[in-house]
């Protein structure tokens, strides 16, 4: 979808039914030079059954009794019009709008807002019919992975391609859906085998606490990132405690845009071009160890390696030997052909 790593700073429900908050949200993704801002479009009662009961961390992470994900949920919706709100005030900020679907629905909504592809969240994975209502509306797709298996990745690809998504316009994202999730559940090695296994372009979407497993996703070929943030980790909601502050955001874009930077060479050792100069700063040439004679023929042990390395290098000792001087020499002096006989 981009040749660049497109970054997604995925606000989420961290706007706890705020608009102002929302709209703040905005504002720091912006400032942190994401490429886009994510929101989540969703009516409770199409996507959770009113006895459903949260996950262990958003029971601890919202600070409530209620055990329920729907009254939950129902809170932190958004209006159809504050997604146009938000989409034109994403406009005035210089960074792109986006929401995920989590119901046909919303799907169809979201495409008449004219998103430019759609992604699926993990839990939504082996939901078919939902698959081939995205499918239908024959944008690029971002499949995230979450709780899932090859098998499962499998079979939600082939709906699909079965459906009018070709393999080249759908990016398969590897991510844990715990939050946070512990460093040694992440296996990001597993996006690459996704990669190799699927013939697919691959990306990485992060719930670890800090900024170093997604810039180290990128350097292995992540080419979307996505990453839950907050105005403050302390705020009361289900996701906030996993997420970054804004000026960790900044700091993860700023990483990833070095990293991409990084990486982006031809793969083929040679010097670069800030380095040439330092070539002969840093290396060394051939000079005389002592004071020499004219006519004394040079061993080895007449020469030392000094810089710089403007002269004969020391790798071309061995043709020196043997050769005697046209003209005595001070030590310290650097070896040039025209003192050779």
């Amino acid at each position: 979808m981009n040749k660049n790593v497109l970054i997604i700073a995925e606000a989420g429900v961290n706007h706890n039914g705020d608009m102002d908050m929302a709209r703040r949200l905005v504002d720091a993704a912006a400032a942190a030079g994401a490429d886009f801002v994510k929101f989540q479009t969703f009516k409770a009662d199409k996507i959770v059954s009113k006895e459903a009961r949260k996950a262990e961390y958003q029971i601890q992470n919202t600070g409530d009794t209620d055990s329920t994900q729907y009254n939950m949920l129902r809170k932190l919706e958004l209006s159809e019009q504050a997604h146009y709100q938000l989409k034109d005030y994403c406009a005035e900020k210089g960074i792109q709008f986006l929401s995920t679907g989590f119901d046909e629905d919303s799907v169809d909504f979201l495409d008449g807002m004219g998103i430019p592809f759609f992604k699926v969240p993990s839990g939504e994975l082996t939901n078919k019919p939902y698959l081939q209502r995205i499918a239908a509306k024959g944008k690029p797709v971002i499949l995230s992975t979450g709780m899932a298996d090859m098998e499962e990745i499998s079979a939600a690809m082939a709906v699909l391609e079965a459906s009018g998504v070709a393999r080249s316009r759908i990016t398969v994202r590897h991510c844990n859906t715990e939050y946070p999730t512990p460093m040694e559940d992440v296996n990001l090695g597993a996006m690459n085998h996704i990669r190799q296994t699927l013939g697919v372009a691959v990306g990485y979407s992060d719930h670890t606490l800090g900024i170093e497993v997604p810039v180290a996703a990128v350097a292995l070929g992540a080419t979307v990132i996505e990453k839950h943030f907050t105005l403050d980790k302390n705020l009361p909601g289900p996701d906030h405690k996993a997420s970054l502050e804004p000026a960790e955001l900044k700091a993860m874009v700023q990483a990833i845009r070095n990293i991409e930077r990084a990486i982006s060479g031809d793969g083929l050792k040679a010097p670069s071009r800030s380095e040439t100069p330092n070539k002969a700063i840093a290396r060394k040439s051939l000079h005389y160890r002592h004071d020499l004679p004219a006519g004394h023929v040079l061993t080895e042990a007449d020469f030392i390696a000094l810089r710089p390395g403007n002269g004969i290098s020391p790798m071309e000792i061995d043709t020196l030997t043997g050769r005697s001087l046209k003209v005595p020499v001070s030590q310290t002096t650097l070896v040039e052909p025209e003192q050779l006989a």
